[in-house]
């Protein structure tokens, strides 16, 4: 909570200032192409059974459990405290042909929310669209490393004995399926081998997972995953980047632990790690959570996620995720080159449910469709925490982004003192 708060408008900018050790975020009704999604009818909801527009982006990714059926991710206790920077970030970054700042890429690109953030200090908190830093912004695939770090969890707790066991060891409705055939360690790896095709696109083979789970009568998750069935490449030998992995890695936990997933990552991070706010996880027809997406939690908590990932697993006083699983799932190993970047993808390389950025230092990202965004740099304790309504003809290969966190890992990439 906010205390000793005052509100200072600044052109048109409402700022928010607090004489408590607590964030000092900026606001604005508008952001880029702002009448385009919806500015006019203040950013509204989707409306049941019709498509999506545009105009209803903001209020789809900021209001998601309010429009699809979801479980909460409770949170307990006092929240844990960043504390604030005394001056904002200010940051120029080397993109088209020339130096910009913070407020050229807001201006420039459809952001919900941008937060970074260096150890326990927030350096930079900006809200657009009307957006408020109570308002929870949906993950889509950031979802997936939050799965990863359960599992490991999980594993740690000896609710999963090995990763080296077949899914089908916990999930017998699978036993004939090849993902139930498929070890954990390669479902992690996004390496099952089992033809899956996925582009983002309508009709990929994710939008026919995705229909038969968040249909109101839809299937559920197990009886999806069985219609994906023909494997083309051994396991554990290709990536190919499946959300239905993720899925199956998802009955996997909740058959293990006894638990839904939304309440393992409730008891297991959300109440460890004293997030601020309850976060919340979709859930389909059969009240399985729907792993590969669908996480809605405020900025803020988002950036302790993240910050948890910097420091190894270790958050709030506790070691939520064991450090030796974060090391593993956030590098490859040297028997993994396909995993490596610049093989597994053109740029990134991949861990457990997480992507891995090229070069010497250890960095990697939780990255969702339409511009959500969390990245890290274990070395300076550095995190950056984008929510976005990106559309699929904008910027489509994320090259700004990354221009400016290189740019911020330069000024601000100095190791962190242990």
């Amino acid at each position: 909570m906010l205390r000793s708060v005052r509100k200072v408008a600044i052109g048109g900018v409402l700022i928010l200032t607090c004489a408590a050790a607590q964030p000092n975020p900026v606001f604005s009704d508008t952001g880029y192409a702002a009448d385009a999604y919806g500015a006019a009818e203040h950013y509204p909801l989707p409306i049941p059974v019709h498509a999506r527009t545009q105009k209803q982006f903001v209020g789809y990714y900021s209001h998601f459990d309010e429009v699809r059926p979801a479980d909460p991710i409770a949170r307990a206790g006092t929240p844990s405290t960043f504390k604030t920077s005394e001056r904002e970030l200010a940051l120029q970054y080397p993109y088209g042909g020339q130096y910009r700042s913070l407020n050229d890429y807001l201006d420039r690109n459809p952001v919900t929310g941008l937060l970074i953030a260096r150890g326990d200090t927030i350096l930079y908190e900006h809200y657009r669209y009307a957006r408020k830093d109570s308002d929870r912004f949906m993950s889509q695939s950031m979802a997936k490393t939050i799965v990863g770090m359960l599992i490991g969890i999980a594993v740690s707790e000896g609710a999963i004995r090995s990763i080296d066991d077949p899914a089908n060891v916990y999930v017998p409705e699978l036993a004939d399926n090849p993902y139930g055939q498929t070890s954990i360690r390669d479902l992690l790896h996004m390496s099952s081998g089992v033809h899956f095709f996925e582009d983002s696109n309508p009709g990929d083979d994710r939008d026919k997972l995705g229909r038969d789970l968040f249909n109101p009568h839809g299937l559920g998750a197990v009886d999806a995953v069985k219609h994906f069935d023909k494997r083309e490449h051994a396991p554990g030998a290709h990536f190919s980047y499946a959300s239905i992995e993720t899925e199956v890695l998802g009955l996997v936990l909740s058959h293990a632990t006894h638990m839904s997933v939304a309440q393992y990552a409730s008891e297991r991070i959300w109440k460890k790690m004293g997030m601020e706010s309850d976060g919340s996880w979709g859930r389909d027809a059969s009240g399985q959570n729907i792993a590969y997406c669908c996480v809605s939690a405020t900025l803020r908590d988002w950036a302790r996620l993240g910050m948890m990932l910097a420091y190894d697993g270790r958050w709030n006083g506790q070691q939520i995720v064991p450090r030796d699983w974060v090391l593993q799932a956030t590098s490859v190993a040297s028997g993994d080159g396909f995993l490596a970047p610049g093989n597994a993808n053109p740029i990134f390389g991949y861990g457990y449910q997480v992507w891995i950025l090229p070069g010497e230092r250890r960095m990697f990202a939780l990255q969702g469709m339409d511009g959500q965004r969390i990245i890290v740099d274990p070395g300076s304790k550095l995190v950056l925490v984008q929510t976005a309504v990106w559309t699929s003809d904008h910027d489509p290969g994320m090259r700004e982004i990354y221009a400016l966190w290189y740019a911020l890992d330069a000024q601000y990439g100095a190791p962190w003192p242990h």
